[in-house]
C-alpha cells in the first residue's frame, strides 16, 4: 500500500518533508528569468492584449519554472521523500503552465521521489469520476487507456460528502494511490467554518476528521494507515493534537510549517508515539531560500538543500528527539 511505502522511505530518510514546489514566476533568480521558450519572441495576441517581441510571455514562464523545479529536484531528491506540486501555481500559465506541471511530475517521479498534486479537487457524479481520472487513475480512449497526471497522492475537498470522495478512494484503492481530505487546514480564518460546533457537540472539522476515518476503514496498511490521508495544518495546535487522538488509522498532510507561522514543536502533536503519521511541507521556505540571510551567496538549488537539511534536524529534534 503507498502509505507504508511513503512512511518506509520517511523513516530510511529520518525525514518527514515534502518540498511543496508552488513555483511562481517571480520566485526566479534573474538567470532563469531571462529563460525564453522556443518561438516565444513572436507577436502574438493573448486575452486581447498585443505583446511586444521583447516581453515574458507564458511560455517564458513556464519553461523558466520547470528549469527551477528540475534544479530543486535534483538538488533534494536524495534527502527528501516526496514532493507536492500546487496547480494553481500552474494553471495561472495557462497551457504552458500545465505542461511544466506535467513535465515537474514526471520529472520528479524519475528522480525517485512521491509526488502528490495539491489540485484541491472535489465535485460529485461524473464529474468528480472524471477528477479522479485525471490524477489517481486512467482515462479511457477508444479501446485503450493513459494516465494523463502521474500523481501518488491527490488532495480533495470533503465538503460535499461521502458521494463527493467516493470516487477518488475507489481509483486510490483501485491504483494504489492515496488522496488527502481537507480536515483543519492551516489559514488563519478557517475557524469561521471548521471550528463551529454542531449539535452533537462535535466541531466540523472533528466530525470531518471522523468521516475521513470511516472513508478509510477498508484500505489500512501494515502499518494502520489508510489510503485516506487528512491535511490538518500546523498552524493549529491545539486542534490537531484533538485529531491525531480522534484519528489514529490517517496519516496527516501537515502544511503551515516556516513561512506560515507553524514550528517544528507545533506540529509534533500531529505525529505518533513512534514517530510516524504525518508529512510536513515547506514550500516558499525552501524554494526561495537562497533569498534568506542564512543562505545568502549561495547558489538557488543549493540553498534549497541547505533549508531542506536544517528544517530535517528541526523536525527530527522536535518529532523524533534526536
Amino acid at each position: 500500500m503507498i502509505f507504508d511505502s511513503l512512511i518506509e522511505r520517511i523513516g530510511a530518510l529520518e525525514n518527514p518533508t515534502v518540498v511543496g514546489l508552488d513555483t511562481a514566476y517571480d520566485y526566479l533568480p534573474d538567470g532563469l528569468r531571462a529563460v525564453r521558450a522556443a518561438g516565444s519572441a513572436k507577436l502574438r495576441v493573448r486575452s486581447l492584449r498585443l505583446r511586444a517581441p521583447d516581453e515574458v510571455t507564458f511560455e517564458d514562464a513556464a519553461a523558466g519554472i520547470l528549469a527551477f523545479n528540475k534544479r530543486v529536484v535534483d538538488a533534494v531528491c536524495d534527502i527528501v521523500p516526496a514532493v507536492k506540486v500546487q496547480i494553481a501555481y500552474y494553471e495561472m500559465y495557462g497551457p504552458a503552465g500545465i505542461e511544466a506541471f506535467e513535465q515537474t511530475l514526471l520529472y520528479a517521479k524519475s528522480k525517485g521521489l512521491f509526488v502528490m498534486t495539491d489540485a484541491k479537487r472535489n465535485d460529485i457524479g461524473a464529474t468528480a469520476s472524471c477528477y479522479a481520472k485525471a490524477y489517481l487513475g486512467l482515462t479511457e480512449l477508444g479501446e485503450g487507456m493513459e494516465q494523463a497526471f502521474p500523481s501518488d497522492f491527490l488532495t480533495v475537498n470533503g465538503y460535499l460528502g461521502t458521494d463527493g470522495i467516493k470516487p477518488f478512494s475507489d481509483l486510490a484503492r483501485k491504483f494504489d494511490r492515496g488522496i488527502f481530505v481537507l480536515v483543519k487546514t492551516s489559514n488563519p480564518s478557517s475557524g469561521e467554518l471548521q471550528d463551529l460546533k454542531l449539535e452533537n457537540g462535535m466541531t466540523v472539522y472533528e466530525y470531518m476528521g471522523s468521516l475521513v476515518e470511516k472513508w478509510g476503514e477498508e484500505t489500512r496498511g501494515k502499518y494502520g494507515y489508510s489510503a485516506v490521508g487528512a491535511v490538518v495544518g500546523a498552524t493549529h495546535p491545539a486542534q490537531a493534537a484533538v485529531l491525531r487522538k480522534q484519528m489514529p488509522h490517517t496519516f496527516f498532510l501537515i502544511p503551515g510549517y516556516g513561512a506560515q507561522g507553524g514550528t517544528a514543536d507545533d506540529l509534533k502533536v500531529c505525529f505518533g508515539a513512534d514517530g510516524v503519521g504525518g508529512i510536513v511541507n515547506s514550500s516558499r521556505g525552501i524554494l526561495c531560500a537562497y533569498r534568506k540571510e542564512q543562505y545568502a551567496g549561495m547558489p538557488f538549488d543549493e540553498a534549497a538543500r541547505a533549508a531542506c537539511l536544517d528544517m530535517r534536524a528541526d523536525l527530527r529534534r522536535a518529532v523524533y528527539g534526536k
